[in-house]
C-alpha cells in the first residue's frame, strides 16, 4: 500500500470510500477488518489535515485579496446570491 503521507486529498478520500465499502460487507476476518480500520482512521486524519491546511490558506488569501481591492470581506454581500427563502433566514 502507498504511504498515506504521499497521497493527495482526492486519492486518500477515494481509498477511504473503498475501505468503508469493504468493511460494510461484514465478510472480512477480524484481523483484516482491524487492518482496514487502522488504515481508514489514518486516512481520515490525513484528509482532515489536508482540509485544515486548505482552509488556512483560504483564510490567509481572502483578507489579502480584500485588502488588495480595498474591500472589506462581508458575508452579508453574499445574500444577493441566495434564493429568496434562504436570504430571509
Amino acid at each position: 500500500m502507498t504511504d498515506i503521507k504521499d497521497l493527495n486529498f482526492e486519492t486518500a478520500f477515494a481509498e477511504l470510500e473503498t475501505l468503508v465499502q469493504q468493511m460494510e460487507t461484514g465478510n472480512l476476518p477480524l484481523d483484516d477488518a482491524m487492518s482496514l480500520f487502522e488504515r481508514g482512521t489514518a486516512l481520515v486524519a490525513h484528509c482532515n489535515d489536508k482540509l485544515d491546511s486548505a482552509e488556512l490558506k483560504v483564510q490567509k488569501l481572502a483578507p489579502a485579496a480584500a485588502i488588495a481591492e480595498d474591500e472589506v470581506y462581508d458575508e452579508s454581500s453574499l445574500e444577493e446570491f441566495l434564493p429568496a427563502d434562504d436570504a430571509e433566514k
